[in-house]
């Protein structure tokens, strides 16, 4: 088969019904064969953000890199008033696993993503055949998390202070390089963040396609219940922690979870929350070795 027929990703999009509009996706490899990965991005992110990470492994695998609710070209509604968690996130991911009719695929997902993976395969695992994490939310537990000290986070401020409209997306590529928390980031990971990451305005300028208030909300909302979803883990799962400010919490009671096998936990030295962006190579095993 022709590389250049599998390799380069497809744009796609999916109505999932009872969920109020579509989720856009890139589809990379063979569009005869079964889907084999499901890839999930971090919140404020897409999935053309992970293009040069999962395109080299289009030639054995075919892969959907998702954009979730408020991302990317997902039409999906984003409200943010009186939301409190990830579950609708959670909702979305299975919603596509059953609007596709998948089965025996591999769910990944990096920060936000991996979250979503988790708490999806706690609801519902039939389609799904394992997880592969990279730096995944995890906070306390619905009821330990004070809303208003997650509303007043830095993060959240930070989002909300964001510039969220530019001339064309030169100006942001230009504005972004070698800051913030793009700094690690190679200039074509930059450029595919920025091509779904922006859209077009009718002034002829672009808008960040996650709105700030949006990104903020995700930030926000963590009433969802993390520890339960691994605690009722139904599929094996592994996680790759970040060395340096990882938002995977340590805890005990992962630690139990891993002491009893039933998940496995590394953390990858000289790695930030960025890990797939700065180990690409890690990511590209670990999916080959889940899918098998």
């Amino acid at each position: 088969m022709d590389s250049a027929l599998t390799d380069a990703p497809r744009a796609r999009l999916f109505e999932l019904a009872g969920r109020g509009g579509a989720m856009a996706a890139l589809e990379f490899g063979d569009a005869s064969r079964p889907v084999d990965i499901v890839f999930v991005h971090a919140n404020g992110f897409n999935a053309r953000t992970y293009r040069a990470i999962l395109e080299p492994l289009a030639r054995d695998y075919r892969i959907l890199a998702v954009d979730q609710r408020g991302h990317g070209r997902s039409t999906l509604p984003a409200e943010t008033e009186g939301r409190t968690s990830w579950n609708g996130l959670r909702d979305d991911l299975l919603a596509l696993l059953d609007t596709l009719d998948l089965g025996d695929v591999v769910l990944s997902g990096h920060s936000m993503g991996g979250t979503a993976c988790v708490l999806a395969q706690a609801e519902d695992s039939r389609r799904i055949r394992s997880l592969v994490l990279f730096d995944p939310v995890v906070t306390p537990g619905p009821s330990k998390v004070d809303p208003a000290q997650f509303a007043n986070s830095p993060m959240v401020q930070g989002a909300l202070k964001r510039r969220s409209v530019f001339p064309d997306r030169a100006a942001v590529v230009a504005a972004y390089t070698g800051r913030g928390a793009f700094k690690t980031w190679p200039p074509e990971m930059l450029a595919d963040y920025v091509a779904d990451g922006f859209r077009e305005r009718p002034d002829g300028e672009v808008e960040l396609s996650c709105s700030p208030a949006w990104e903020a909300s995700n930030f926000s909302s963590h009433a969802h219940d993390t520890w339960g979803a691994f605690e009722a883990a139904r599929v094996p799962m592994r996680i790759f922690r970040a060395a340096q400010g990882s938002t995977c919490r340590e805890d005990p009671r992962l630690d139990a979870l891993v002491a009893a096998g039933r998940i496995q936990m590394e953390t990858v030295p000289g790695t930030t929350h960025f890990v797939p962006m700065e180990r690409p190579d890690l990511v590209q095993a670990a999916l080959r070795k889940a899918v098998g």
